[in-house]
């Protein structure tokens, strides 16, 4: 079984093919600039066959996706022969709400459904629903599944994932904690499991999501028992250029002084804070690093808080859950920063957590960075959410 997993964005589109017989990746790709010019990046991974980097028009998804379905299936660029040879389409869809507690072919009632929860996600569904529409559109019958990124925390007891604000909030508007990067923390878990070669039932994990936008959870038995995201992927810890959590008294002063409307003011917390916001360098950890070496004070600090940050969660985690078998990094951060994971390490003495220098220094593979006499092990695990899209897709469509 071939499956088509799509990431669709509001002005691009990601993919990649996998072969599921073997779990391989035969060809990945971005579209870009959809509806303001385009551009398709195409790579095939099997067969020699060139990369296409090209300028193309695509003024809406329904063109990207079958600029996509002729790169996969052309004599130059393809993969496969025909579209016929792609059995099933997996997209990713943000935000699932209350409705949506595991993955689900998708059909009207299920796309009803997604409009339904919209207003959660204002920026990522309308984006996702318009590329399972370009799907349906060019594709026809061949089936599509939703995997949704707040699926995997609704676990979470009330204790984890109620607001205490007036309780009419959560029955009539869904004011709630839902969390975010459920398909990385899922697959990170796992894969954790499978490492420590014990059943995950038996396990108590805490996986680290660091990057440009970072999360963490807390999963007790293979299943989610707290979040640091919230009802947006705002709050929690400091990110690329998300505030993480704030005061909202906070928000009301700046609002009052300054004579921001809300929407200017969701602005800044979402786009110019975090760690761009208090270093005033970037958002990439990479160039935070370089300016901390170079003797940038608030580089560093933004540093030290987004470190402190992952600890004092991870912290609260090990309490919720009495205790800790292994603790995770992934994503962006997590998977390739060493400083980073070896400054978050240090909070951990009381666990007894001890790293190995030479294994910390590694990247690109799943590796225990700890040494074998720690109490808790520590693991870099790279995610995969794509395969985790492309599993569940098989197994629904199966």
């Amino acid at each position: 079984m071939k499956i088509l997993v799509i990431n669709a964005g509001s002005s691009s589109l990601k993919y990649q093919l996998i072969d599921m017989e073997t779990e391989q990746v035969l060809a990945k790709g971005l579209c870009e600039r959809i509806g303001i010019g385009g551009h398709l990046k195409h790579s095939p991974l099997v067969g020699g066959k060139p990369v296409f980097d090209e300028d193309l028009p695509l003024p809406t998804h329904s063109e990207a996706i079958a600029a996509v379905i002729d790169k996969l299936t052309s004599p130059e660029y393809g993969v496969v022969s025909s579209m016929a040879e792609i059995d099933a389409v997996g997209h990713r869809v943000v935000h699932g709400g209350e409705k949506f507690a595991c993955s689900v072919l998708i059909n009207d009632e299920v796309m009803a459904a997604l409009q339904e929860c919209t207003p959660f996600a204002p920026l990522h569904n309308p984006a996702n629903i318009t590329g399972i529409n370009a799907c349906r559109a060019v594709m026809g019958d061949v089936p599509m599944v939703a995997v949704f990124d707040t699926a995997f925390h609704q676990t979470m007891p009330g204790k984890a994932y109620m607001y205490a604000v007036p309780y009419e909030y959560y029955k009539n508007d869904g004011i709630r904690r839902y969390g975010f990067h459920g398909t990385s923390h899922r697959y990170v878990s796992s894969r954790c499991a499978e490492l420590m070669g014990r059943p995950i039932e038996e396990l108590k994990l805490i996986s680290c999501h660091m990057g440009n936008g970072s999360s963490i959870c807390a999963i007790d038995g293979g299943k989610c028992v707290d979040t640091s995201m919230g009802f947006t992927p705002l709050v929690g810890l400091p990110m690329g250029t998300r505030c993480g959590d704030l005061d909202a008294g906070v928000i009301q002063f700046l609002m009052n002084k300054y004579g921001y409307s809300i929407d200017e003011m969701l602005n800044i917390l979402n786009k110019k804070s975090g760690v761009l916001g208090v270093s005033g360098v970037s958002s990439d950890f990479r160039d935070l690093d370089e300016a901390a070496k170079a003797g940038n004070d608030r580089a560093q600090l933004a540093l030290d808080m987004f470190h402190y940050w992952v600890a004092k969660v991870t912290g609260s985690y090990v309490a919720a859950m009495n205790g800790v078998d292994a603790i995770i990094f992934t994503a962006g951060v997590g998977e390739n920063s060493k400083a980073s994971r070896a400054a978050i390490s240090e909070y951990f003495g009381y666990l007894g957590v001890k790293i190995d220098d030479a294994a910390n220094s590694k990247r690109g593979e799943d590796i225990m960075i700890s040494t074998p006499d720690s109490k808790v092990k520590v693991f870099v695990i790279p995610t995969n959410e794509e395969l985790v899209i492309a599993r569940d897709t098989r197994d629904i469509v199966a």
